[in-house]
């Protein structure tokens, strides 16, 4: 099953941000990564130290078919965050197949960041900003299904 969820990024401040959101809404963080656990590889720059501490990934489900997620922004990453346009539409797909022709026809006409490809994390994974200026996040969870 498709679903689309919220994607957050903070400057530095993720991890407050989500005990906040966890202490309103309840439930349990799902998963927490920081920047400083990436594997070295060639396709990624190193981790400059100050960011190694930041919020990677989190995730806060919130609902049976809700999960509210975020990261810190880190300048070795991408761009640095402005308030207001902080966050991403992400859309976890069913199947690979269906991945590839979402991210295919939602990128059209706009900016790919970063292609699908498979992750150190267990996803097929991919991100663009839409023709209308829309960041998008598009993945397919390898290993739930392997």
């Amino acid at each position: 099953m498709t679903t689309l969820n919220v994607y957050l990024t903070f400057n530095g401040n993720c991890e407050e941000a989500f005990h906040f959101y966890k202490s309103v809404l309840g439930g349990e963080f799902a998963h927490v990564a920081r920047y400083g656990e990436m594997p070295p590889s060639d396709n990624c720059p190193a981790v400059p130290e100050e960011d190694k501490n930041k919020i990677m990934h989190v995730s806060l489900p919130i609902s049976k078919e809700t999960v509210l997620m975020g990261c810190d922004s880190s300048e070795a990453f991408g761009p640095p965050v402005v308030q207001g346009t902080n966050f991403s539409l992400s859309i976890n797909a069913g199947t690979k197949e269906e991945t590839d022709r979402i991210f295919k026809a939602l990128s059209v006409g706009g900016q790919v960041t970063m292609p699908l490809d498979d992750t150190f994390w267990g996803s097929y994974f991919g991100m663009f900003v839409d023709k209308f200026g829309i960041q998008w996040m598009i993945s397919y969870e390898i290993t739930e299904h392997q």
